[in-house]
């Protein structure tokens, strides 16, 4: 029997869910039945209201009278956050394992089933697995952290997959919850945004023998246009960034005071990778006195890093990004800083040399060198192409690419073709691929064009995706820089046969890419316009 296998197999354990909530009348309910729809797996469900001045308390209670298996505990005050409840949740439980539940998403079915067997047959204290963003209205589903989740496994420490820590959600593991309580692992209290952050690091900490499978276990709702923003969108404030890297802080201390080192290095190289970037790419939608705040906060958070923790990837886009600010007392060249921290990153021109003709960010920061970059081989490297799309007459458009050389990289690997391929943004439908050759423009660019069928896209917002072939039969997947000014990105009417007219916007995501809009038929188009003009009035 494992050190924390309490039970004898042969007994049959159950799972406690703790749902909590605070003024989410709207969502509680339907996630609470979510758990209690696993079946007789689970023995009961734990719902903690944090307070609410809402109806969530009155409709537990009402949904508690009918359900057996459903607790309700009413905090008597707010804690601001969420780990205080998950607390209360974890001290109320009597099962042998323990969930956690958010008001606003749900369990598929199955959920539980498919982390106690591999609990159970394994004799884990921890089982993971996949859990998927599901963006609302349009239902379009991403993975998160999909690679972990490929394939089943078991880990007799975590230290053997370091990777691990990038998966710093609570609500797609099941626990048992005599290891939490003989860890005391816990969440922080009060209000502490990211609190997932510290308490996956404790639990890392105590090296828990873990499953993981390939079942879908947790479907987390995103909700960009809801009135109250949860903690992960609600970006707008530097707040948010100062407790994302506080949060950040103490996982990576309570794995380093625990001797997990290599989790520890790893918890930092994910901040560059995932943290950094993500907040990088939104810079440029934030005020002056927003991004100075958040640069010089950051400049202090890197300056906590080690040399060793720089010598991991140094290739690594999130750390050529981290030595730039690193390196700059002021915001700077935050259009360009956007394209490299775009995913796939993009390292966009100019393409400077200090005196000794060493490849460098830029002239003024010799210090900042892109050799490490230039390690790789061609079809790793943050490939830049600019993309236009211009609409055209009876529905269609031509799309115009240009990659450009970086520093006699791209040249030597001797680049062939541009596959180019448009995804419907919320349905992921792809349109058929179209392979186009490129032609060498000069010393500095190759360049390729092609029509683009704008009626056969249809209504939806689609993003641009390219391929990138060379001649030895290796390839790159990039994303375009679109490419700005001279009208190139403004709404325009086109004539359709098919539609009577189309309505395209040629655009730049938050990262900087090529995306198009497109609204068909007169009704599509007025749609598209009424929300304009609410906009502006607002």
């Amino acid at each position: 029997m494992h050190p924390h296998q309490s039970q004898s197999p042969d007994q049959n354990p159950h799972v406690g869910v703790v749902v909590i909530g605070y003024n989410d009348a709207a969502h509680i309910a339907h996630a609470v039945r979510s758990a209690l729809a696993q079946g007789p797996a689970v023995r009961e469900v734990v719902a903690v209201d944090d307070c609410s001045t809402d109806d969530s308390h009155e409709l537990l209670t009402r949904l508690a009278a009918t359900e057996p298996r459903l607790r309700v505990i009413r905090r008597e005050t707010n804690s601001g956050g969420c780990g205080s409840p998950r607390n209360t949740g974890i001290d109320a439980v009597t099962s042998p394992y323990v969930m956690f539940l958010d008001s606003d998403d749900e369990l598929p079915a199955g959920a539980v089933d498919a982390l106690l067997t591999a609990a159970e047959e394994e004799r884990a204290e921890v089982a993971a697995g996949l859990c998927v963003r599901r963006e609302l209205p349009s239902g379009r589903e991403t993975p998160w952290q999909e690679a972990l989740y490929a394939q089943s496994a078991v880990l007799t420490h975590p230290a053997r997959l370091p990777a691990l820590v990038q998966d710093t959600l609570c609500v797609n593991k099941l626990y048992r919850t005599d290891f939490l309580r003989e860890h005391d692992i816990r969440f922080p209290d009060g209000r502490f945004p990211y609190e997932d952050f510290v308490f996956t690091a404790r639990v890392l900490a105590a090296g828990p023998r873990m499953a993981l499978v390939p079942d879908r276990v947790y479907l987390w709702h995103v909700r960009r246009s809801a009135d109250r923003l949860s903690i992960s969108l609600d970006r707008a404030h530097v707040d948010n960034w100062r407790a994302r890297t506080e949060a950040s802080r103490q996982a990576y201390e309570i794995l380093l005071n625990a001797g997990r080192k290599e989790l520890a290095r790893a918890a930092r190289t994910k901040f560059l990778d995932h943290e950094l970037r993500m907040y990088v790419r939104e810079l440029g939608l934030r005020d002056a006195e927003y991004r100075r705040a958040w640069w010089a906060h950051t400049r202090e958070y890197l300056g906590e890093y080690d040399a060793a923790d720089w010598t991991v990837n140094p290739s690594a886009p999130g750390r050529l990004l981290a030595r730039v600010i690193l390196a700059s007392p002021e915001p700077r060249d935050l259009p360009r800083l956007k394209e490299l921290a775009a995913r796939p990153a993009r390292l966009c021109p100019p393409y400077a040399r200090d005196s000794h003709s060493t490849p460098v960010w830029a002239e003024d920061l010799p210090r900042v060198t892109l050799e490490p970059f230039l390690t790789r081989q061609a079809h790793l490297l943050p490939l830049a192409v600019d993309a236009a799309l211009r609409p055209r007459a009876r529905g269609a458009g031509v799309l115009r690419l240009r990659l450009h050389e970086m520093y006699g990289r791209v040249a030597a690997a001797d680049p062939r073709t541009l596959d180019v391929q448009w995804r419907h943004r919320e349905t992921d439908r792809t349109v058929r691929c179209t392979t186009v050759p490129l032609t060498r423009s000069g010393d500095d660019t190759w360049s390729a064009e092609t029509p683009v069928d704008l009626a056969a896209l249809g209504a939806g917002t689609w993003d641009l995706r390219l391929r990138l072939r060379f001649a030895d039969g290796s390839a790159r997947e990039v994303t375009a820089h679109a490419r700005a000014g001279a009208g190139l990105l403004r709404r325009t009417v086109v004539p359709s046969l098919r539609f009577g007219i189309l309505l395209a916007q040629p655009y730049a995501t938050h990262s900087g890419a090529l995306a198009v809009r497109v609204a068909t038929g007169l009704r599509g188009a007025a749609s598209v316009l009424r929300g304009r003009l609410r906009r502006l009035l607002r």
